[in-house]
C-alpha cells in the first residue's frame, strides 16, 4: 500500500473571484487544480457561469501560473451535485483528465463528506479510528425521489460508511464515505435511514424545508465534500486534499439549534 502524504489544506489567499462568486483554490500543479466549489454552482451545465467555465477564465488570465495559462480546457475528474459544496479535482488537458479518471474508475479514490442530518444518528465518537458504521441498501443508478429513494428498476449493491461527529438538539453532524458511486448516494441512504440530509429538496420533506427557511434562514443542502484522497502525476503515494472545513451556514445551523 502506498503511503499517504499529509493532508493539503487550502491557502486562504488563493481564491478565484468573479463578480460576487468566490472559489477557494485548495492546491494546483501543472495541468490540474483542486477547488472548493460553492453551494448552488453547477460543475459543467451552465456555460459561462459553471465551475469549469469560471476556472478556465481565471487560469487563462494568468491567475494560477502553476496550472499553465495555455490549457485547452478545464474538465472535472468527478462530479458533485450543484447543491453540494466542497472539494472538486479539475484537469486542464485530456491526458491529466484520463490520469485522474482512471483512479476514479478503479475505485482508488477516497471521498469524505460532512453532512448535517435530521435527528440524532448513533453515538458521538472522538477516536479517529472508531465509530464507523455502514449503511447498506441497494440503489438504482439513476436518481430517485422522497417516496422511493431506492429507485425503480434494477438496484445494485451500495454502501455508505458514516460516523457521528456532533449533535445539536434536533440534528446530527456526520462524516460519510461513499464506498460505491450511485447518484445521490449519501442523500438516498440518509433518507432510507430515517435521517434525511437537512435542506434536501429532493429527498427531504417539504415541511422540514419550510421550517429550516422560516426559523433558521437555512436555504442550502447540508452536504459538503470535505476531503479527497488520490495520487498526483509523478507521485508514488497518495495525497489528501481538504476543504476549509464545515461551511458557515451548516455551522450556524448547529450552533443555533442548541
Amino acid at each position: 500500500m502506498n503511503a499517504s502524504n499529509p493532508p493539503v489544506k487550502p491557502e486562504p489567499k488563493t481564491v478565484i473571484v468573479t463578480g460576487e462568486v468566490r472559489i477557494p483554490v485548495v492546491a494546483c500543479g501543472s495541468r490540474w487544480l483542486v477547488v472548493d466549489k460553492p453551494c448552488g454552482m453547477s460543475i459543467h451545465n451552465d456555460p459561462g457561469g459553471d465551475l469549469c467555465s469560471l476556472v478556465l477564465t481565471a487560469v487563462r488570465a494568468g491567475g494560477l501560473p502553476a496550472v499553465g495559462h495555455d490549457v485547452p480546457a478545464i474538465h472535472a475528474a468527478h462530479r458533485i451535485d450543484r447543491d453540494t459544496s466542497g472539494i472538486v479535482m479539475l484537469a486542464g488537458d485530456p491526458e491529466t483528465l484520463a490520469f485522474f479518471g482512471g483512479q476514479f474508475a478503479a475505485k482508488a479514490v477516497h471521498k469524505h463528506y460532512l453532512a448535517v442530518v435530521h435527528g440524532h444518528l448513533g453515538g458521538q465518537h472522538t477516536d479517529q479510528d472508531q465509530g464507523w458504521i455502514d449503511w447498506i441498501w441497494p440503489l438504482t443508478a439513476a436518481a430517485a425521489g422522497r417516496s422511493d429513494p431506492m429507485g425503480k428498476g434494477k438496484r445494485m449493491p451500495c454502501t455508505t460508511r458514516w460516523r457521528t461527529l456532533a449533535h445539536s438538539l434536533h440534528y446530527s453532524l456526520v462524516e460519510c464515505e461513499p464506498l460505491t458511486g450511485r447518484k445521490h448516494q449519501i442523500r438516498r441512504h440518509a433518507k432510507l435511514a430515517g435521517h434525511p440530509v437537512v435542506g434536501d429538496r429532493r429527498y427531504g420533506s417539504t415541511r422540514s424545508l419550510a421550517y429550516l427557511r422560516r426559523h433558521h434562514h437555512f436555504n442550502r443542502l447540508g452536504l459538503h465534500a470535505h476531503a479527497l484522497t488520490l495520487r498526483l502525476p509523478g507521485d508514488a503515494g497518495t495525497t489528501t486534499f481538504q476543504s476549509g472545513g464545515l461551511p458557515e451556514a451548516m455551522r450556524q445551523l448547529l450552533e443555533m439549534d442548541r
